[in-house]
């Protein structure tokens, strides 16, 4: 599992998220932005705003998923990203789609202001996608996630969206067990060699 952290915070911030969904089977890694922000403005200001340090960002994650990937196939490793690392995720694998062994964005989306064109190349391929966040964050608006969801399964993810009443920005045990449930999914694929197997929607 590769996990992105969120602005202001740092790889050991993540890294407690990886604690919360430990499963046999799985490292974690967790690359940290310089000044504690993968870019400087909210994600859904004017993309280029955001750069270079967006292109930098998503560099970044890219060079630590070719790394693993000399060891492992795209589909045995889930990229999970929590608030501003969340919209990396989110926006990196959109970028770069293929199967992944899954796509966890919690408390982000998709990256640009609202009309931004969503004609991103490639297939995700079946790959388990989850979407986790408030309803009332107020950071990530609820209909960006739900504009998220729409986008990454129209790129042919398997797309699970939860808007949580009430939640906080913050990551919540109900998340927690969802995304335990599809690292599992992931590990039994990889012993019994199955592609076609999925987390549960």
């Amino acid at each position: 599992m590769i996990l992105v952290h969120g602005r202001g915070a740092s790889a050991r911030d993540i890294l407690t998220v990886a604690a919360a969904v430990d499963t046999p089977g799985f490292a974690y890694l967790a690359p940290e932005a310089a000044g504690s922000a993968w870019y400087p403005n909210r994600f859904m200001e004017p993309i280029e705003t955001n750069q270079p340090w967006l292109d930098s960002a998503l560099q970044v994650v890219g060079d630590v998923l070719a790394g693993v990937e000399q060891r492992l196939p795209s589909d045995h490793i889930v990229l999970l990203g929590f608030s501003q690392g969340a919209c990396l995720a989110l926006e990196f694998a959109a970028r770069n789609a293929r199967r992944y062994g899954g796509l966890v964005g919690l408390s982000g989306g998709l990256i640009g202001p609202d009309g931004t064109p969503r004609d991103y190349p490639g297939s995700l391929a079946g790959t388990p996608v989850f979407l986790g966040c408030s309803d009332v964050d107020p950071h990530i608006p609820a209909e960006r996630v739900r504009e998220s969801g729409r986008v990454l399964e129209s790129l042919g993810g398997k797309v699970r969206v939860e808007l949580y009443r009430g939640l906080g920005h913050e990551v919540n045990e109900d998340e927690a067990a969802i995304v335990r449930a599809l690292m599992a999914a992931v590990s039994r694929r990889e012993e019994v060699g199955d592609p076609g197997s999925r987390a549960p929607r």
